[in-house]
């Protein structure tokens, strides 16, 4: 059999371990909760279906649509800078659709990443934004994240000791999986720093709404000069609970717009018509419904952190995103977050992220995701009490 380059670049899927783990002991009918993957179970607007169902009712949704979008759709999303961030977007030139975050980001990656060229990432990071490029042919570097670290100090560290000298910067605030969070002038300061060394900035905001306490999260493109050396992606997934209907957006600058248009006009023809549409209500429609899912996090935050703090395993609160990152209680740190998994599933019925799985920098923390309802968390609270006592 043949060897493929690429593929021997990506390292064996950490997740799947758990989840085989989980899924056998389903099998043997075990009462597993699952707050492993960042799966939203919240329905989508009921508004958006009732679009979706109509759209799909005409025959004429059916056809091949735009790769890059349908126009109104562009439009939406520009009405939705302007209203949340009072950044203009030009939609036929600075923004893009995208078959999800995921996909647009991949694809983007394919289209500016030459071999050779070198990525700045945070690690740990959500996998998409490292091997992305991986799979490109370019080579990353880490920047340490998380409440240890000065994220700018340590990406100008990085910049600095690399050469060849980095030609991209892959950031996500709010950020997975760490839930670090950051405010406007830290983006300027970002936009400064590409534009002083010629550096192409990529923002993933996946969770814009998802935030907590107060906390509001700024956009990238906010920060003066923002279109000049980047763009940012949004999804529908977390803020409308939209994750499996995979729409996403590239906003900012127009040559790093234009080159993810030019690549996908030859790999797809965009994703299925009605969903589109259905995407242009979400933006246009009704709101309430964006602070009743951002309540139900925060809730189950609530709930997840009280329950661990009671059974001894003291977390901080994040304040944004679907998930809790915690440090690995001391006496289990040094088996190792994939270890600590397994032992957890085993002794409390409860599957988690191990943090390895999100790179270098996790290994000492778990994710856990709020994808569960209020009574199946504290349910989880009792088995892992339970399992840090027998422990």
């Amino acid at each position: 059999m043949h060897e493929f380059h690429r593929i021997k670049r990506l390292p064996p899927y950490v997740f799947a371990i758990v989840n085989n783990l989980k899924h056998e002991a389903r099998t043997n009918g075990e009462d597993i909760i699952d707050l492993g993957m960042g799966n939203p179970d919240l329905p989508a607007p009921q508004h958006v279906i009732d679009k979706l169902c109509e759209a799909a009712n005409n025959p004429k949704n059916h056809r091949y649509s735009a790769s890059r979008g349908i126009t109104q759709m562009r439009v939406a999303l520009s009405e939705w800078y302007k209203r949340r961030f009072d950044v203009d977007i030009d939609p036929e030139t600075e923004a893009v659709a995208t078959i999800g975050s995921k996909e647009g980001l991949s694809h983007l990656a394919l289209a500016i990443v030459e071999p050779g060229d070198v990525t700045l990432t945070p690690t740990p990071a959500y996998p998409i934004h490292p091997y992305s490029v991986i799979i490109a042919g370019g080579e990353v570097r880490g920047i340490p994240t998380g409440e240890d670290y000065d994220f700018f100090e340590e990406m100008e560290k990085a910049f600095k000791t690399t050469w060849p000298r980095p030609k991209l910067l892959i950031i996500n605030f709010p950020h997975n999986p760490t839930t670090e969070c950051v405010e406007l002038d830290f983006f300027q300061k970002i936009v400064d720093f590409a534009k002083e060394n010629d550096l192409i900035v990529i923002h993933d905001l996946a969770y814009a709404d998802l935030t907590f306490d107060n906390y509001t999260a700024p956009s990238f493109l906010q920060a003066k000069g923002a279109k000049d050396v980047g763009v940012e992606f949004f999804s529908m997934s977390k803020s409308y609970s939209m994750a499996g209907w995979r729409v996403g957006f590239c906003a900012g600058n127009k040559e790093v717009v234009g080159a993810l248009t030019k690549i996908k006009s030859y790999l797809d023809y965009g994703m299925f018509q009605p969903i589109q549409i259905a995407s242009i209500v979400a933006f246009r429609g009704p709101q309430d419904c964006i602070d009743d899912m951002r309540k139900t996090y925060e809730s189950r935050r609530n709930t997840l952190i009280k329950g661990l703090k009671n059974a001894g395993w003291d977390v901080k609160p994040p304040k944004a995103t679907m998930f809790v990152w915690a440090k690995i209680p001391e006496q289990f740190r040094k088996m190792g977050s994939l270890e600590f998994c397994k032992h957890m599933l085993k002794g409390s019925k409860v599957a988690v992220s191990p943090g390895i799985g999100f790179g270098e920098g996790g290994d000492e923390h778990v994710r856990f995701a709020l994808v569960e309802n209020e009574h199946r968390i504290r349910q989880a609270v009792r088995g892992i009490r339970q399992f840090l006592k027998n422990s």
